[in-house]
């Protein structure tokens, strides 16, 4: 999952890391780095105004923004003739002082340990989106930007004023007085129920007391890590590292029925009115800039450009995959009459039980053979050797990087001995962290400015103990989250910041990741670092081709699920508010999508933290993974450990960032236009 910095931003993330840390502190004005000189605004420091006291982050925020409003300032004192190349680096330098100062905050709000720094940084996203919606809706500064003459610029620069120029007249630039003022009061309301229906999931973790026998046919270490308590009961949460190796493996059903139920109880009632409310002002916000819908709104500047397209790609989906899908629910109906003679229907508890059964009965893999093959550090360590070998770059250690938790790391990328970017890995779950799996940006990038810097936020088992041992999920996570890192850090050194990194159309972001998935896949690829935790054997050949088949089932229950996620989505903010009661619309396309029918008392919809972000667009997951199927199919053809077909996708797809359009990106790599076959083909694959 790719998270924009805020709604500030416009966009909408081989060597050793462990031996030869760079000291970059204290930060002089000149910093020497294997040879190379680094300006002091070079140097990757942002994470210190994440790590500060409350106060000072705040101060912070506020220079943030008195550097913008003296930009914003400068520019519109400017008279014609305009000096096209001034004006753009004035307005790209203010707008990006809010970016980077929101990027921060974000940051800051999901994932510092202090509730003071939360929500210090919940008041600074505050303060710093009125400030960028007041600047959105400047028609003094609109002015300047349409007068500008850019025949003679380079096409990512008429591209960047584009996008500019459009979101102005989004943002209600052109309307009368009246409509900006109401305009304003909802996106200043608007960021503060985002902001309140995130923290109601993030502090919403649950816990059950369950006999330990609920914990028959869980691995040993999953049971060591859980003894009982001095009631006898064993303490099951709802974060992921608890609940998703529960439901997969335990044998009581009415243990994963429990756990099932107050997982999708996460978020009421708290968010019920939050949910109505940010629909509601969003639909208000959209049919007042004079769209339809918000769904109408939140499309129009995507690849898709417009819902109704978006809801013919969900149906076109859900039809494609309809009969797949009653293959796999027929067949785990059939497993699970072996267990209960006569069972007439399979409970959505039951999915992940029974698919991991059929896996292991009928295509000879047990899920639990490949855990002790997937040590966390091991892990870690793979992702990074595999895609710096492909990607020509080295990674290496800060270990003095100011950092908000002792479980975060920060690591330098250098491409020979040039420093590129900065990252840090905070992988761990812990009380009030964001309990997903995302790419946060740190700071946005620019040539000759600021290097970019990117965080990951996930919620992996943290080795001690027990060693860390993941599901093979969990190993596609770290991919498809590590391949938002690379778009941030290499498409993060383009002439303006207002194009780089993550800044293409919203419903390609997901595209990079899920392609970089496929390594994890890959025998090859996984046996450079998926060996056995005590024998330092590598994982089996034999062992992953099984995997991969038997992956191949359940693919149309998680397609058709998948579904109904984004039908839920978009019909949630295409429909009517008052019109929609939320339960009911659950009910509904949960029943035409799956073969699961809603279950009463559950709320899954108030813990999908995806209705704040991603708001109507859901699709775009499945529509990115179009893209990534045929993007793939370059390295299926040239070789995946090769680092040729790597750096050209890097050359043509990351290093752009938003500076063209996503489909002329990927026309670049692939020679041709994307086209649905290769997807196609993958979603027909046999099982």
């Amino acid at each position: 999952m790719r998270r924009a910095a805020s709604r500030i931003s416009a966009a909408n993330p081989c060597c050793s890391p462990a031996s030869g840390a760079l000291p970059l502190r204290p930060y002089i004005r000149r910093h020497h780095v294997q040879e190379q000189i680094v300006s002091e605004s070079q140097v990757p420091d942002a994470a210190r105004l994440v790590t500060c006291p409350p106060a000072e982050f705040t101060r912070a925020g506020e220079e943030a923004m008195a550097a913008a409003r003296a930009g914003i300032a400068q520019l519109k004192a400017l008279r014609p003739p305009y000096v096209t190349r001034e004006v753009l680096e004035i307005y790209d330098e203010a707008t990006a002082a809010l970016d980077d100062a929101g990027a921060r905050a974000s940051v800051a709000r999901h994932a510092h340990p202090d509730a003071a720094m939360r929500e210090a940084a919940e008041a600074a996203e505050q303060a710093l989106e009125t400030l960028s919606n007041d600047i959105r809706m400047d028609r003094g500064v609109y002015d300047v930007l349409a007068a500008l003459d850019l025949s003679g610029e380079d096409a990512a620069t008429r591209k960047w004023m584009e996008k500019v120029r459009r979101e102005f007249r989004r943002a209600g630039v052109d309307r009368d007085d009246a409509t900006r003022a109401r305009v304003k009061a909802l996106q200043e309301e608007l960021v503060r129920i985002g902001q309140e229906f995130s923290r109601n999931i993030r502090q919403d973790t649950r816990t059950e007391a369950l006999s330990p026998s609920a914990l028959e046919g869980l691995p040993d270490d999953y049971v060591r890590a859980h003894p009982p308590g001095p009631d006898g009961k064993v303490r099951i949460t709802t974060d992921y590292p608890d609940i998703v190796p529960f439901m997969t493996y335990s044998r009581d059903a009415q243990a994963r029925e429990q756990m099932w139920r107050v997982f999708r109880q996460r978020g009421h009632p708290a968010n019920a009115d939050v949910l109505q409310r940010m629909v509601s002002r969003r639909n208000e916000l959209a049919t007042l800039l004079g769209y339809r819908n918000w769904a109408a709104y939140a499309t129009e500047d995507k690849m898709i450009r417009d819902e109704g397209a978006a809801s013919d790609f969900i149906e076109k989906i859900a039809a494609a995959s309809g009969a797949r899908m009653e293959r796999d629910y027929a067949t785990l109906l059939e497993r699970k009459r072996r267990d209960v003679p006569g069972a007439e229907r399979v409970n959505p508890w039951d999915q992940a039980y029974l698919e991991d059964r059929v896996k292991a009965e009928q295509y000879a893999f047990d899920s639990q053979v490949v855990r002790p093959y997937y040590e966390y550090t091991r892990v870690k360590q793979g992702v990074l050797d595999l895609t710096a070998r492909l990607f020509g770059v080295t990674y290496r250690r800060v270990a003095d990087a100011p950092v908000w938790h002792p479980d975060v790391e920060a690591y330098d990328v250098f491409e020979g001995a040039t420093l590129r970017g900065r990252f840090y890995l905070d992988m761990h779950p812990r009380d009030d962290k964001y309990k997903h799996a995302a790419q946060f940006t740190l700071t946005s990038g620019k040539s000759g400015r600021r290097l970019p810097e990117g965080v990951l936020v996930c919620n992996f088992p943290r080795p001690g103990a027990e060693p860390a041992l993941l599901q093979h999920s969990d190993v596609e996570t770290f991919f498809h989250e590590f391949g938002h890192l690379l778009h941030h850090i290499f498409g993060g050194h383009t002439r303006w910041a207002g194009v780089s990194g993550v800044r293409t159309e919203w419903d390609f972001v997901e595209a990079p990741s899920q392609m970089l998935e496929e390594w994890a896949r890959d025998t090859a690829s996984l046996q450079t670092f998926a060996k056995h935790y005590q024998t330092n054997e590598p994982i089996p050949a034999d062992v992953v081709e099984r995997m991969r088949r038997a992956e191949e089932f359940g693919k149309g229950l998680w397609v058709r699920q998948q579904m109904f996620y984004a039908a839920l989505s978009l019909e949630l903010y295409r429909r009517k508010p008052e019109g929609v009661d939320a339960v009911t619309l659950v009910r509904e396309l949960q029943g035409k999508f799956t073969p699961f029918p809603y279950v009463e008392g559950t709320y899954f919809h108030l813990s999908f933290g995806h209705l704040d972000g991603y708001s109507s667009n859901y699709y775009t997951y499945m529509w990115s993974l179009v893209i990534a199927k045929d993007l793939f199919t370059v390295f299926q053809q040239k070789g995946m450990l090769s680092p040729e077909p790597a750096q050209a996708y890097r050359r043509a797809v990351l290093e752009p960032g938003g500076s063209d359009d996503a489909a002329r990106l990927v026309n670049a790599f692939l020679g041709r236009d994307y086209d649905f076959r290769a997807y196609e083909e993958w979603l027909n694959q046999a099982a």
